[in-house]
């Protein structure tokens, strides 16, 4: 999602200066993307709505707080508020589901990718949904946040090596789940 920077800007400005329209046009801009940064973490709807209330209450009381830095940054700044309030409510929730690392799994390696570009995203989403919360917020702090295993260790309170076994694990098993859809839809 690209806003450009002028409009960015304004919004920001005039959600500063209190203008109510300005929370409704954050809401148009913004909703659908952040609604789906949240769907990584969280995926029962009635909790995914509350964490995005509580998302857009901390964003509409903190954005007095915001300093805007350029094109994108607002945009940076309401997603790393989403994630960290997806990753509150998780650890509120207790919702962690770090396996014991003492599990083996299989360290064979594929001989070839699964064909993920002709699988629709929503099924790829399901499959996401699929995979045990742990699994789930690792991979997505990885891949879609960037976060190191270091980073990714220091917000959920495990150890690095936890993290890269939790990753690990969630790529073995979407990478089967991915083969089992394959050969069902005989892609």
């Amino acid at each position: 999602m690209i806003i450009s920077g002028t409009i960015e800007q304004r919004l920001v400005k005039r959600l500063q200066d209190g203008e109510k329209s300005a929370a409704r046009d954050f809401y148009t801009l913004y909703a659908d993307y952040l609604a789906g940064i949240c769907s990584r973490y969280i995926d029962d709807e009635d909790d995914l709505k509350d964490v995005f209330q509580d998302a857009l209450i901390h964003i509409f009381t903190h954005i007095g707080d915001f300093q805007y830095r350029g094109a994108g940054s607002l945009q940076a700044w309401v997603s790393k508020v989403m994630v960290n309030q997806s990753l509150k409510y998780l650890r509120t929730k207790q919702q962690h589901e770090f396996v014991l690392l003492d599990e083996d799994i299989s360290e064979e390696v594929e001989d070839e990718e699964p064909p993920i570009s002709d699988i629709p995203p929503d099924v790829i989403r399901q499959m996401l949904n699929r995979l045990p919360v742990g699994y789930r917020t690792v991979l997505n702090l990885y891949v879609f946040e960037g976060k190191s295993h270091r980073e990714i260790a220091q917000m959920l309170g495990i150890k690095e090596n936890s993290s890269a076994s939790q990753l690990h694990r969630a790529k073995h098993q979407l990478a089967k789940m991915i083969k089992e859809y394959s050969v069902e839809c005989k892609i």
